[in-house]
């Protein structure tokens, strides 16, 4: 009777916790009709036709919203690190680091984003602030390049030399570009979950299609980094900074308004508030019945019903992992002659929240080192290009533009993934989505390593051809297309593999998050090859050696480089597959789990801001 009236007496008070901070809570019911593509919603006589509320007609302005900001984002990243050279006068070395510090900022911001999305604000509120970061930053950086930096005007083409850059200058610049990385970085994780929330999980329908999502969200990525990676390139390398920076900032205010046209009709998902108590209480609890047994799975302290403690979020059940943390929720007489505690009592479905963060850790760590692979697109890849031979007649095709290639096989990847090697993999594993999520990313792992293999072989090549006082070689630029396109294949199976595989399997309460883990990676990935860059320059400089990446590539050895990245990634593999054994699918509550549940009549709580 004690545990009974303990258990009442938790719910009321999670129920109090629920309809706080201004919103109304009201049951409405929810029945599924054939009649129409969606369902509709009754309440005290009002229809309100759920076919207006988010799916694919208004997820199409997220995508398009997506494509437009990575325009923007690539109009300034990909072509940075010949600006530095170029305009700056940095060294080769420096540069490719500074280009990895600032690509790495980028993305360790997505984890901003996504606490303020989970907590807080919300998606749609969170996408708003930042992007508004990102327009910011880039008209200050179309303002400073063209008034302090591009001196005279059309230098940084290779050709004409550009004036030494004031202090103020420089100091504007990494302004305007870090709030750029701040901006970008906040929208990108927020932006992907926020058009999985379009998507009704109880609608069969929509559930397939929250699974397509992810995939065309990279789609639209790549479509609109094509554009810079192709004709902002061209112009940006013929000494026209200022110009190319300009379209950015306009792409990014496009996106921006297309964003805000669907205010009304998407579907938002309420904030379940900060995260990092409720993590902190689990292992505070935990700690604190270091001495006892952890009680049965039937005897772990949960409430009772379909409601989740963690307000907005449905119930996780229990899991035979980290059973050291289940003595939070295992219940001793302290806890029923005490007043409720829960930094001495949690409930199942916290304790096993705490158990998802930790068991996608692992997985997580291991994609780190294919972050090192992407990396070098943007740094070494283009400094490689940048001493062959770019001639195509008349014409001098940008070093950076050949990253088209990358996007292009990332299109034809995406094509043939989606329309016949799920279709195959679907018959042969009776898999319906064709390869799991951790096989994806396990083949994105080493078709990344072929691709650091390809770059070896092309820098080999390179130095065969390279002409006598000169630092650029005889070898064609289109040597790189074999690594570049290894690369686009690569991220087919690892970056959109991650983004559903942490997406899915991070709690509702942490959705953002979750997506962030995807760009967290990236993050860390260009802070480990630039601290890789840094170690190897001082070890193989030594003894007035030039090292393996000098300012005259042609008596460095690049190759060697590609190849160290090869050989971890090699080692990374191996790890990861023990991972990927090891980790468990996390087990949410379904609606047909909860008992005296009609499925032809569900109870569905809508929140209703007031």
């Amino acid at each position: 009777m004690e545990l009974h009236n303990f258990n009442i007496k938790a719910q009321q008070k999670a129920k109090e916790d629920n309809t706080s901070n201004g919103e109304l809570r009201f049951h409405v019911k929810e029945s599924y009709n054939d009649d129409y593509d969606t369902n509709s919603l009754k309440h005290e006589g009002i229809l309100i036709k759920k076919a207006s509320i988010g799916g694919w007609k208004w997820t199409s302005l997220l995508l398009a919203n997506q494509g437009l900001a990575t325009l923007a984002f690539f109009g300034v990243g990909v072509n940075l690190v010949l600006f530095l050279t170029r305009v700056l006068e940095q060294g080769n070395a420096s540069a490719a680091n500074n280009v990895s510090k600032w690509t790495g900022t980028v993305y360790l911001c997505s984890l901003i984003g996504a606490f303020l999305s989970d907590s807080y604000w919300g998606r749609y509120l969170t996408c708003t602030i930042f992007q508004l970061i990102f327009v910011l930053g880039l008209v200050l950086l179309s303002v400073t390049s063209g008034v302090f930096l591009i001196t005279p005007d059309g230098c940084g083409d290779g050709k004409l030399p550009c004036m030494p850059a004031s202090p103020i200058g420089v100091a504007i610049f990494y302004l305007s570009i870090y709030m750029i990385a701040f901006g970008y970085g906040g929208h990108q994780p927020t932006i992907a979950t926020f058009g999985a929330d379009q998507f009704d999980e109880a609608n069969p329908k929509q559930k397939n299609s929250k699974a397509a999502f992810f995939c065309y969200f990279y789609f639209a990525l790549n479509v609109g980094s094509l554009f810079s990676n192709t004709i902002l390139v061209y112009y940006e390398d013929s000494g026209k900074w200022t110009l190319g920076f300009l379209v950015s900032t306009g792409s990014a205010i496009v996106a921006l308004l297309l964003f805000l046209v669907g205010t009304k009709k998407y579907r938002y998902v309420k904030p379940s508030g900060n995260p990092l108590p409720r993590l902190a209480q689990v292992f505070v609890a935990s700690a604190r019945k270091w001495d006892i047994v952890p009680a049965k799975e039937g005897d772990l302290y949960e409430l009772e019903g379909s409601e989740s403690a963690i307000k907005g979020t449905r119930k996780i059940l229990h899991s035979n992992e980290f059973v050291y943390l289940d003595k939070a929720a295992t219940i001793t007489e302290s806890d029923l002659s005490s007043p409720m505690n829960p930094w001495r009592l949690c409930t199942v479905s916290q304790v096993e929240e705490a158990k998802c963060v930790l068991k996608m850790i692992p997985v997580w760590l291991c994609t780190i080192i294919y972050s090192v692979v992407f990396t070098q697109m943007a740094s070494l890849f283009v400094e490689q290009g940048n001493v062959m031979n770019s001639m195509i007649g008349q014409f001098h095709l940008p070093a950076a533009s050949m990253s088209a290639f990358d996007i292009c096989s990332v299109l034809i990847c995406t094509g043939i993934y989606r329309q016949i090697l799920v279709p195959l993999a679907g018959r042969l594993s009776g898999n319906l989505k064709g390869l799991t999520q951790l096989q994806r990313m396990g083949i994105g792992l080493i078709i990344g390593m072929s691709a650091m293999l390809a770059a070896g072989a092309t820098e080999v090549a390179r130095l065969r051809h390279v002409v006598p006082g000169e630092k650029s070689s005889a070898l064609s630029i289109f040597w790189q297309v074999p690594q570049y396109m290894l690369v686009g294949a690569s991220e087919v199976f690892m970056y959109v593999g991650q983004l559903e595989f942490f997406n899915e399997q991070a709690p509702d309460g942490i959705k953002s998050f979750g997506s962030s883990l995807c760009m967290a990676s990236m993050s860390l990935g260009n802070y480990v090859s630039s601290m890789l860059v840094n170690m190897v320059t001082r070890i193989t400089t030594q003894g007035d050696k030039p090292g393996w990446i000098p300012e005259d590539l042609n008596t460095g050895h690049m190759e060697r480089f590609y190849f160290l990245i090869a050989a971890l990634t090699a080692f990374d593999f191996v790890i990861y597959l023990f991972c990927a054994k090891w980790y468990k699918i996390n087990n949410l509550e379904s609606e047909e789990d909860n008992k005296g549940v009609d499925k032809e009549d569900q109870e569905e709580e809508v929140l209703v801001r007031v």
